[in-house]
């Protein structure tokens, strides 16, 4: 049986949420896998080189932390998981909706939230909640627009394809525990898939989704 905790993070250190605090949670779990959201090349070997050779880390918050695993395990594996990009969507998307200065409020709420509780407010449902009044103000923004339904789009692919990857993988290869992380914008979205997928694949996997008390 696969055994997959979810958990949401961010790519750039702020505050609590950084790299030795994430390191900590993957240390209590140990997993013998670690799924990120990211693509092939996000980890080079040129940087996998110089943290070997140097202990020189990643500027990535989650792949600094699995490097600082690295030090105590050096047996798990590595399965970066993203096919598709978003860049030019997203870009799109941003630039209608950056001008609505409400939603910049909430988004510097936030990152005032996470800089503080880091991956507690990360992994709860206060975050949920904040990111979805968030996407409520963009979908205004936008208004049926034709990016609003391409970034749509292409966030339905980009999410399917990580799970997709995920699942491929499990079929494939043998483990007990793993860990798939994704940023917190994903979180809602991929919830939800994944409890839809629990009757749709055919593949023994056991989800949690990582959660955390903000005290």
């Amino acid at each position: 049986m696969h055994n997959i905790t979810f958990i949401s993070t961010i790519h750039k250190e702020n505050g609590n949420c950084n790299a030795d605090e994430l390191y900590k949670i993957i240390e209590k779990l140990r997993p013998e896998v670690i799924f990120l959201e990211a693509f092939d090349d996000s980890y080079s070997e040129n940087e996998k080189y110089f943290f070997s050779t140097y202990g020189e880390y990643h500027t990535r918050l989650e792949i600094a932390a699995i490097q600082k695993y690295y030090r105590s395990n050096t047996l798990f594996k590595y399965v970066p998981v993203c096919e598709d990009g978003l860049s030019d969507a997203l870009h799109r998307k941003n630039k209608i909706v950056g001008q609505n200065g409400e939603r910049q409020q909430l988004i510097n709420n936030f990152k005032s939230l996470t800089e503080k509780h880091g991956f507690k407010f990360l992994n709860s449902s206060e975050s949920v909640n904040l990111l979805e009044e968030i996407r409520v103000l963009e979908s205004l923004a936008l208004n049926g627009s034709e990016v609003g339904e391409i970034f749509e789009a292409a966030m339905k692919s980009y999410e399917n394809s990580m799970l997709r990857n995920i699942y491929s993988y499990c079929n494939n290869n043998h483990f007990s525990s793993a860990i798939f992380m994704c940023g917190a914008a994903h979180r809602k979205s991929i919830i939800e898939k994944i409890e839809k997928s629990k009757t749709e694949e055919r593949v023994n996997i056991i989800w949690t989704n990582f959660e955390m008390q903000i005290r």
